[in-house]
């Protein structure tokens, strides 16, 4: 089902350890790509957005209601997170398909929707495979693909195609942008790739020290 996004994520005055220090931000677009250097705040953000991280003060608001206010089980099943390591449970590519809807309490997809996701991450392979011959790129399509089957309302992605190549991060990230455009959902992305920066510049967020970049330190 489609949805329109709004104003999904305002924080204000969020400060954590010595890591964030954050006056004023809002994640309002279809596509939000965090970049900065290493050590710059990109995935401890991205982890305070559903509540992996607790800012030490300050405040981040999801649809104008406080995270605190939110219990963390029904957050993390509107706001989605996939890490930079692949995380495959044992057993077959089905099994890891429906593991995350499993978690998140939905319906089961069918057959049919799990082999057209796995067709739109380019992962080739049957539904009855075992998931432990399959390479680091491999694992890294299938739980996107698997993210991408949960009736999530915001996708948080830490460097979502770090173990492909340019080509294939291409195809990678183009495919998930025309699906969460279609869905009317959001995607957030940490990103150190320049390429892929290049690919959404009016989307971008860059953090510098744990600051917007060009707000003094």
């Amino acid at each position: 089902m489609r949805r329109e996004v709004t104003d999904l994520f305002t924080i204000q005055n969020l400060k954590f350890r010595s890591v964030l220090d954050i006056t004023q931000l809002t994640l309002e677009k279809p596509v939000v790509c965090l970049v900065g250097a290493s050590g710059s705040g990109k995935t401890t953000l991205l982890r305070h957005l559903n509540r992996l991280n607790e800012p030490d003060s300050g405040q981040i608001f999801y649809n104008g209601v406080d995270l605190k206010a939110i219990d963390p089980i029904e957050l993390r099943r509107k706001v989605v997170m996939l890490g930079q390591t692949p995380v495959i449970y044992d057993g077959t590519i089905l099994d890891n398909l429906q593991i995350g809807a499993r978690f998140a309490k939905q319906p089961l997809p069918d057959n049919e929707t799990m082999t057209a996701v796995l067709e739109r991450v380019g992962l080739s392979k049957s539904l009855d495979s075992f998931c432990d011959k399959l390479s680091g790129g491999e694992k890294q399509r299938l739980c996107m693909a698997r993210v991408m089957l949960m009736e999530a309302e915001t996708y948080l992605m830490d460097e979502p195609s770090s173990a492909l190549d340019w080509e294939t991060e291409q195809f990678m990230i183009g495919n998930l942008v025309d699906y969460v455009r279609e869905k009317g959902r959001q995607l957030i992305m940490v990103s150190h790739s320049l390429q892929v920066e290049e690919m959404f510049p009016d989307e971008v967020v860059t953090l510098e020290q744990g600051r917007l970049k060009g707000v003094e330190i």
